[in-house]
């Protein structure tokens, strides 16, 4: 998850398993886009998001973990 620009402990605190993958939830990626201070990140997180829940639907509400390595 290093597109979130986020610290490992953060990520681990958030991942949540679902199914038969590992998932963040909608939530704490919205949480970002809204706190974030740099303004390119804000924008990486959101189309991040977008990939994860329109395109790459697994979990009602989650992005899997996948997606973020593909979009990173």
């Amino acid at each position: 998850m290093n597109i979130t620009g986020m610290s490992e402990q953060w990520v681990t605190a958030r991942i949540q398993q679902k199914g038969d993958s590992k998932c963040v939830p909608w939530k704490s990626l919205k949480d970002i886009i809204l706190a974030y201070p740099d303004v390119k990140k804000r924008v990486d997180v959101f189309a991040l998001s977008i990939y994860g829940l329109v395109i790459f639907p697994k979990a009602l509400g989650h992005i899997d973990e996948a997606v973020t390595d593909l979009f990173d």
